[in-house]
């Protein structure tokens, strides 16, 4: 499998939720040495939010997927008719 980038960062970690990818980059000569993404397609990178920090790009990824998954667990539930109070 070779390896995925996007702007000179390398791409290190992906979280697929529904037809959307959350991503997080790396790249160790930008001015911000990480980034995450929301990409659709395989190649449609937006939103970028970047950092100095590997953790707050860590917890960045992981709370945008987060919000991603809540919103098609509410959306599967209203569809099944099984409304949260």
């Amino acid at each position: 499998m070779s390896e995925r980038s996007n702007a000179g960062y390398v791409i290190t970690s992906a979280i697929r939720v529904g037809d959307t990818e959350y991503v997080l980059g790396e790249n160790p000569n930008a001015p911000a040495r990480f980034v995450t993404w929301v990409c659709r397609n395989g190649s449609d990178y937006f939103w970028g939010r970047y950092t100095d920090d590997p953790l707050t790009a860590l917890r960045n990824l992981l709370d945008r997927a987060g919000s991603a998954l809540e919103v098609l667990e509410r959306r599967q539930r209203e569809e099944a008719g099984q409304h949260e109070d």
